[in-house]
Parts: structure tokens; C-alpha cells; sequence
């Protein structure tokens, strides 16, 4: 089904692999395509409750765009290639079920980009993470300079970007960058038992704090539609009493039970 992705679902867990080990995983525009159809499947597919985005091998989660696809291009053609790529973004960004970075090695460029996409990152020791697009004339294309710096704040979003260089794993956690450090032999089992207390959650409710957390940090009125974070989280808490899984989780709570969410 994918030529550049390995994918398996393990206990509602969708895993996909960006399978380049020798060009370091570099994002390409079939590697675009792919994770672009693997976030669809996310979504539609009933099975998945959770995904965890990484790289094959131990060097790289993402080492960057592949540049030779770059040369010759328009301005025009540029223009396209960064709406493509903030696209699928996006999409993944405002997936209502969760999907997590478990980043070994190298996230750069689009890696670091498609890192900061998900809802959030856990990484291994090896770890390096930067913005290095400078160094070519160019710079972040797919929402980096946006969530990077919401992410670690304007100086440091500055000094990444504008330097090329790049954190290691401590100083990304330092940062706010990722919410966890494990061994290399660790991390997708970290990233795992994460994943599989979320699913014992309510979906409906993850689904809202995902959309109310991304309204938090989106300021473009396209997006939240003139509603503040504040409005959204009312309509959303709303929104929660009319659904089975807040009724079943209240009903739990009183009959001291665990609750049994259907995820509607």
C-alpha cells in the first residue's frame, strides 16, 4: 500500500515507519504522498485509536527534505510545495484521534517539521533536532517557523532558525520541544504505554482537547473561525454532555467501575 512506509496496528496503535534507512528517511515527494494517505487512513480507519510516527533505523527519524527535488524549481512551484506540505500538516495536526513523533536520530528540516506537527514528541538520547534550511537560502516551508516557535519560544525560534543549528535531546526537553528522553532500545515502547492509557480515555473528549489545544495556538481566523480558545472550550464542553461516552464516564464514576467508552 506504501512504497516508502512500513505500518502495523498493534492494539489500536497504527505505526508508521518512514522506510529510507539510507537516505536517512529524507522526505520526498512519494514520502509526502505516503504520509498524506497514512494520515487518511488514521482517520477513517474504525481499528485505529491512536499512531506513532518514526524512522527505520537508529540514525534518522526525518535527516530532511531531499534536496535534489529542489533544483530548478519556480518561485510558483516553491509557492505550491509549501502549501502542499502545510496541507497534509495540518491534516495530521487536527486528526481528532492522537498521533505521536517517537523521533530516533536526526529531525531535520521537514523531520523536525513533521515532528512538531504531531501532537506531541518523545525522543531518543541520540536525538538532534533543527531548523537548518538557512544554509541552503531557504527556510522552513511546512509551518515550521510557526510551531517551532510556539513551541520554544520566539528567541529560541529565532536563534534556530536564523543560525541552522541545531539541540540535542536535553535541550529539547529543556525547551519544551519533546516530553520525554528515553534509550534508542525504549522508545517506541515508551511511546506505546503513553498511547495505551490514552485509549482508555474518552475519544470524544481527546478529540475536543485536541481541536480546543490547536485553537489555543492557531491564530488564523480561517481556522478558528473568529472564536477565541475560550469559546471553543465552552462549545466543546457542551458538546461532551450530549455524547454516550460522557454519560457512561459519569455513570463509572458513581457505580465505581471502569468505564467502557464507545467513542460516541
Amino acid at each position: 500500500m506504501y512504497s516508502t512506509l512500513l505500518t502495523e496496528i498493534q492494539d489500536g496503535i497504527f505505526i508508521i515507519t518512514i522506510n529510507r534507512p539510507d537516505k536517512l528517511n529524507t522526505i520526498n515527494k512519494q514520502v509526502m504522498a505516503d504520509i498524506d494517505k497514512a494520515i487518511d487512513e488514521v482517520y477513517s480507519n474504525n481499528k485505529i485509536r491512536s499512531a506513532i510516527i518514526t524512522g527505520s533505523g537508529s540514525k534518522a527519524f526525518v535527516a530532511g527534505a531531499d534536496i535534489t527535488e529542489f533544483i530548478g524549481l519556480t518561485k510558483d512551484e516553491g509557492t505550491a510545495l509549501a502549501k502542499k506540505g502545510q496541507d497534509i500538516f495540518f491534516k495530521l495536526e487536527n486528526c481528532s484521534k492522537p498521533i505521536v513523533a517517537a523521533v530516533n536520530g536526526f529531525a531535520l528540516g521537514g523531520g523536525c517539521e513533521l515532528a512538531m506537527a504531531c501532537h506531541f514528541r518523545l525522543c531518543s538520547d541520540n536525538a538532534k533536532f533543527g531548523q537548518p534550511e538557512v544554509n541552503l537560502g531557504l527556510i522552513p516551508g511546512y509551518g515550521g517557523t510557526q510551531r517551532l516557535t510556539q513551541l520554544v519560544g520566539k528567541g529560541k525560534a529565532m536563534e534556530m532558525m536564523m543560525s541552522g543549528a541545531m539541540i540535542n535531546a536535553s535541550e529539547a526537553l529543556q525547551y519544551g520541544l519533546v516530553n520525554y528522553i528515553t534509550s534508542p532500545e525504549d522508545l517506541l515502547n515508551k511511546t506505546k504505554e503513553i498511547l495505551s492509557s490514552i485509549q482508555t480515555k474518552a475519544p470524544v473528549a481527546i478529540a475536543k482537547i485536541i481541536d480546543c489545544i490547536n485553537v489555543a495556538v492557531v491564530s488564523d481566523s480561517a481556522y478558528t473561525n473568529g472564536k477565541s480558545g475560550y469559546d471553543k472550550e465552552i462549545e466543546a464542553f457542551g458538546d461532551c454532555f450530549a455524547s454516550e461516552d460522557m454519560k457512561e464516564g459519569t455513570a463509572a464514576f458513581i457505580e465505581k467501575r471502569k468505564p467502557v467508552f464507545a467513542g460516541k
